[in-house]
């Protein structure tokens, strides 16, 4: 039987693994594929065909750019810009640009925990629109986003691209949400992307290439464990494995142990049994319709205020606002 662990945690990443690989089924969190390495692959995801969803919200930026930032722009002299998980912002700066263009006064503020991509974010963005104003913040969105109202009162403009909100289930989508209306006032705006329902082997396609990438983005994790905390796993003794449930629009993706093995992780004094065949659960990738938005908006206490979708109709950008009633 598995001694209880009882040192102390350094930090969070220690924390997650230990919980997540001593519980059953087993999970690991996918905040933490975003290292270094993960940042690179998930850039060599977003550039793959049969990731839609890259190329769906650049059309929808693109197209619509002239009426999203005026919408940023109505009525205040000035405002911030706040994106959530910035990543490299290639997608963004069709909006920060046509800011800029258009003079509106305001300072882009993104967030990550990937102190790596918001390095590069900076240094790109210092090129490419040198009279823009950036102020990076790394850590995790809540905490951020609290610490900015506590310390401006200018309006707010959240940014959360890609559909990232489809790392939630139902639930979770709909207490994050509320979250985010809770910090928002009443001429805030929240811009988010929701992937839409869609045919089963398009979202499958997306999360499982031929050529690899995605799992070598998944097992990333376990690199990550044993050059971090000292684990032994073998990564040829692993597949990657998704999922998807056209009825619930809920793509899972699961890291698959092909035979009986132990794993330890030195730094956790942990020592991890896996039977064959059994999963350690990753990433949800949850898919939409207008009906399922419109139902979290109204249990979180928002309202969509504009909507954009894709020539193809296969994901869409909302702007949300507090709700007024």
């Amino acid at each position: 039987m598995q001694e209880k662990f009882t040192l102390p945690f350094t930090s969070d990443f220690e924390k997650d693994v230990y919980l997540g690989l001593t519980k059953f089924p087993k999970q690991l969190s996918s905040k933490y594929f975003y290292d270094a390495k993960g940042d690179r692959l998930f850039q060599e995801i977003m550039a793959m065909p049969t990731y839609y969803l890259t190329n769906c919200e650049f059309e929808i930026l693109e197209n619509h750019k002239s009426e999203i930032c005026n919408y940023f722009k109505n009525g205040t002299e000035s405002f911030d810009l706040i994106e959530l998980g910035a990543g490299d912002g290639k997608k963004t700066k069709i909006l920060l640009e046509n800011l800029v263009r258009i003079q509106a006064r305001f300072t882009y503020l993104p967030i990550d925990i990937s102190t790596n991509a918001l390095e590069k974010l900076k240094i790109s963005l210092k090129e490419e629109l040198p009279e823009l104003k950036v102020d990076p913040i790394q850590g995790t969105y809540f905490e951020s986003i609290k610490t900015l109202c506590r310390t401006t009162k200018r309006k707010k403009i959240l940014l959360f691209l890609g559909s990232n909100i489809g790392n939630l289930l139902h639930p979770q989508a709909i207490e994050f949400l509320k979250g985010i209306r809770d910090l928002m006032n009443e001429e805030d705006l929240f811009f988010v992307g929701f992937d839409q329902k869609k045919h089963p082997k398009t979202v499958l396609d997306a999360y499982n290439d031929h050529e690899g990438v995605t799992e070598k983005f998944n097992k990333n994790l376990l690199v990550r464990i044993n050059e971090e905390l000292d684990a032994n796993f073998v990564l040829d003794k692993f597949i990657h494995w998704e999922v998807y449930d056209p009825e619930s629009g809920t793509a899972k993706s699961y890291l698959v142990s092909t035979e009986e093995q132990n794993v330890t992780i030195d730094k956790l004094d942990l020592n991890v049994s896996f039977k064959a065949w059994e999963t350690i659960h990753t990433e949800i990738s949850q898919k939409y319709d207008s009906e399922i938005v419109d139902w979290l908006c109204q249990k979180a206490g928002l309202e969509v205020l504009q909507e954009f979708e894709d020539p193809k109709k296969m994901y869409k950008n909302y702007i949300l606002k507090r709700a007024t009633k």
